[in-house]
């Protein structure tokens, strides 16, 4: 390929443009905080699942995945975004004693 061709080619290509939240950094922009739900032998799978609906309006089949993942690793994300909502989150969880940690990422 001679060098004007390929400068034409290139100059043809789009540029890539970056979205708006690459542009921005800093806490507003990502979801740094996550609501982790610990395993405990207390509370059957019925009420963990029906509990993580009730507090992330997820699907029951997220739910499920979420419980299966505490139960087998000892603990799951099942929510991440604004610490005003993980608050929410963990406490709909510890109402019936659901063991919950908020951290930051």
């Amino acid at each position: 390929m001679n060098f004007s061709l390929l400068t034409r080619w290139k100059a043809s290509l789009p540029v890539p443009v970056k979205k708006e939240t690459e542009k921005r950094s800093g806490t507003e922009t990502l979801d740094a905080y996550r609501v982790v739900l610990f395993n405990d032998e207390e509370h059957s799978f019925d009420e963990v699942i029906q509990q993580i609906i009730k507090a992330t309006q997820c699907s029951r089949m997220q739910a499920e995945r979420c419980t299966w993942e505490v139960h087998t690793r000892g603990q799951s994300i099942v929510y991440f975004g604004p610490m005003s909502t993980c608050l929410k989150v963990s406490s709909i969880l510890e109402e019936i004693a659901l063991k919950t940690e908020i951290q930051t990422g």
